[in-house]
């Protein structure tokens, strides 16, 4: 299996972590770790194995001067 290495999801791009998980909750706890993070995850199943696709939420954005 070659999972893809980026995801759409409502229109927010999200990247794979680059492993493969046995077991959904096994995933979720992972992905539990990302979101104490401050990243939103999206889980999928490929041919029985998880993928967690993960992306950093924006807490505060700064404009550097021109």
């Amino acid at each position: 299996m070659t999972p893809n290495l980026a995801l759409i999801s409502d229109g927010k791009k999200f990247m794979w972590n680059g492993e493969q998980y046995d077991t959904k909750e096994e995933a979720l706890r992972v992905a539990q770790m990302y979101q104490n993070d401050n990243f939103q995850f999206q889980l999928t199943e490929e041919e029985g194995k998880f993928l967690l696709y993960t992306r950093r939420i924006v807490q505060e954005v700064v404009a550097s001067p021109q």
